[in-house]
């Protein structure tokens, strides 16, 4: 009877600790997701894959060092498998230019997760250098960059909606780009030569 009455409160005690998590973290895992996939029901179906996957981890008894970390690199994980998931033309409708000005698409400049170990580290670190480089632009480079290039949004539809010019945001696409590429050479760089 006493076993029964220690597991019970364990099991209280480990969904109380699982509540209060979800509750501190739900916000900033859920604003973190929204800025990397553009579908809110496909954010929402991470953000719950997330926390189920935290769940099971806690019934299993997996020892979770920093759960805030640990969230996060799941939802990361989530994403990219979403992005895999999808078709390529979905993935690469963004394209930028090269040093000729030449269009390529985003899939094209990332190395191919089929490739092996060594491209998948490749391209998971080259996304998340991407990630840090764009969360270091102006805010206004920054939302135009995301519109145009992750979201597919065309350069009219945004200038209607906040009244500034076509001409405006494409030059803080531009210098949202000229920043990016510079910003990203040396590791894409390092990583080729390796």
């Amino acid at each position: 009877m006493k076993n029964a009455a220690s597991l019970e409160r364990m099991a209280l005690e480990q969904d109380r600790r699982i509540s209060e998590v979800v509750r501190r973290e739900q916000s900033r895992l859920r604003d973190f997701i929204r800025r990397r996939v553009p579908d809110p029901r496909d954010a929402e179906d991470i953000l719950q894959d997330v926390f189920y996957e935290l769940v099971e981890a806690n019934r299993l008894l997996m020892p979770i060092g920093h759960v805030t970390g640990w969230l996060f690199r799941v939802a990361r994980n989530r994403i990219t498998d979403l992005f895999r998931k999808k078709t390529p033309e979905s993935v690469g409708d963004g394209v930028v230019g090269d040093e000729d000005d030449e269009r390529l698409p985003w899939a094209d400049l990332l190395p191919s997760p089929d490739a092996g170990p060594e491209a998948l580290y490749a391209r998971n670190v080259l996304l998340d250098e991407l990630e840090m480089a764009v969360d270091e632009l102006p805010e206004e480079q920054r939302q135009v960059f995301v519109a145009h290039e992750l979201e597919g949004r065309s350069f009219r539809e945004m200038a209607a909606e906040t009244g500034v010019s076509v001409n405006t945001l494409l030059s803080r696409k531009r210098y949202a780009v000229l920043h990016l590429r510079e910003r990203l050479r040396s590791i894409h760089d390092e990583l080729t030569k390796a």
